[in-house]
């Protein structure tokens, strides 16, 4: 899918930042619509079906968190790409927006470059979307990772993107260690900057919905899924 195919939509209440942040994604050849709080999210996502919303989290009206709920609690939104716009050093919101769904965060402030490199990053999946579907049984799983659905026996689990996307890698060759680079290169890209804490949430999730033990903690290595 090309650039001028793909959309994004950025809400902040920062008419500063709708601007800057805005004019750079255009100027890249996104299709970039814009929104000052949460309502305006839900309303425009459900309107437009954008591939990305980049969303900031203190917001008027709504705040990003409960936007990103509701957005999430819509079917016809889950393949929606959701990260959040945190200030430096907000640990609380970067996990209360993981544990609202969302697949990733961007730290305010950010360069351009940076910022354009982390959407590309997140982009990045849609460039495939005539692969052939791909679903594999493992263990009690069952993982479409054409449709991004994961079974356990009859019962269809809710993933956000980026826990689908680590449950896949891990479940790819069950048994084996992957390191924490190993991880951030193909879940998140190297080029794209997170926090420390950012799998280990994300592990979290997925040991609260599939099973504690499903995955173990190779201390000062990684993780690695087991059947």
């Amino acid at each position: 899918m090309k650039k001028k195919d793909l959309k994004i939509l950025l809400v902040d209440d920062e008419p500063d930042i709708l601007e800057i942040v805005g004019y750079n994604l255009s100027n890249e050849g996104y299709q970039v619509i814009t929104g000052s709080n949460g309502l305006e999210a839900v309303k425009l996502a459900k309107k437009h079906q954008p591939h990305l919303i980049i969303l900031d989290v203190m917001m008027p009206e709504m705040d990003g968190i409960e936007a990103c709920e509701i957005i999430r609690s819509n079917k016809d939104l889950e393949q929606i790409i959701i990260t959040f716009f945190t200030a430096r050093g907000e640990d609380y919101s970067q996990v209360a927006g993981f544990d609202a769904g969302a697949d990733d965060y961007i730290t305010k402030p950010i360069k351009p470059k940076v910022l354009l490199s982390k959407v590309k990053a997140l982009l990045r999946r849609f460039k495939n979307e005539e692969a052939p579907s791909q679903i594999t049984k493992v263990g009690k799983l069952i993982i479409n990772r054409e449709e991004y659905k994961v079974f356990k026996g009859k019962e269809e689990l809710s993933l956000p993107r980026k826990e689908f996307e680590l449950l896949s890698l891990l479940t790819s060759k069950p048994g084996k260690v992957f390191t924490r680079e190993d991880i951030l290169d193909k879940v998140w890209g190297l080029e794209v900057v997170v926090g420390g804490r950012t799998i280990d949430v994300h592990i979290r999730k997925l040991r609260e919905k599939i099973g504690d033990e499903s995955f173990k903690t190779v201390k000062g290595v990684g993780y690695k899924f087991v059947i």
